[in-house]
């Protein structure tokens, strides 16, 4: 059997919703199918409930990360090249999702749309296909009109004087952690990420494990009775995937 290409396992991955990959990659470390790859709750491995997906019609993105900070503009510390980000942008392997941390006070945060309509053309231009922000961004007409996916804190309608800080370095976006070249699977559900080096066995797992999830639901769904339900919720603990209720083993 042919191994897949880098691309055909991103596409092979795009047809699945973020949880999904979450399943493979952490979430379950019971689960024969699950690779454990960081603590779940603590693993700083995917984003919490501070941004949003903008999106959702666009359905889910996947690329290789392209690190950069942006923060308050200060004559006292010299800003790095927006240009030479461009480059590093160009040069970085394709797909990438830029993940962007914005480090402003936060009654600045909140307010602060650093990124648009000409920054997603921008990105979208160098081979980007999404951008993962704690700030809000702004001109989301245009974004839709990109069809660049945003998963980010809001929106919001300007900004005022920033710098680029630093690119190609480890950032925190929304309690994920993320270092140069991660891999970032992102959707309405929020973002994950996983090691560029573990890309292949996470599609070599996510079949089975959401044939799993599917045969589960449909016994749960077709249920007519207490005593099938609980039959069908025994065989969902039995693989590690549902509440550990002692009592029920």
């Amino acid at each position: 059997m042919n191994q897949m290409t880098e691309l055909q396992m991103f596409d092979k991955l795009r047809g699945f919703n973020s949880p999904s990959v979450g399943n493979v990659v952490a979430s379950y470390p019971q689960h024969p199918h699950c690779l454990g790859l960081y603590d779940p709750w603590y693993g700083r491995w995917y984003t919490d409930d501070s941004v949003t997906c903008l999106l959702p019609e666009a359905g889910a993105v996947i690329g290789h990360a392209v690190t950069v900070v942006f923060g308050l503009d200060d004559p006292s510390q010299p800003a790095a090249s927006y240009l030479d980000f461009v480059d590093f942008l160009l040069a970085a392997k394709k797909p990438s999702v830029v993940v962007c941390e914005a480090r402003f006070p936060h009654e600045v945060l909140i307010r602060a749309g650093i990124f648009g309509g000409q920054s997603g053309a921008l990105y979208k231009a160098c081979g980007a296909v999404g951008l993962l922000t704690n700030s809000p961004v702004r001109d989301i007409d245009e974004i839709r009109a990109l069809g660049l996916q945003h998963v980010a804190r809001g929106v919001t309608s300007g900004h005022g004087s920033l710098a680029l800080q630093a690119f190609n370095v480890p950032v925190s976006v929304a309690g994920m952690d993320v270092v140069p070249g991660d891999i970032v699977h992102m959707d309405e559900n929020g973002a994950c990420k996983f090691p560029a080096d573990r890309l292949a066995d996470v599609c070599a797992h996510i079949d089975a494990f959401s044939d799993e999830e599917k045969e589960h639901s449909d016994l749960l769904q077709a249920a007519t009775n207490g005593d099938q339900i609980k039959s069908a919720w025994k065989k969902v603990i039995s693989k590690g995937v549902g509440l550990d209720d002692r009592s029920m083993k």
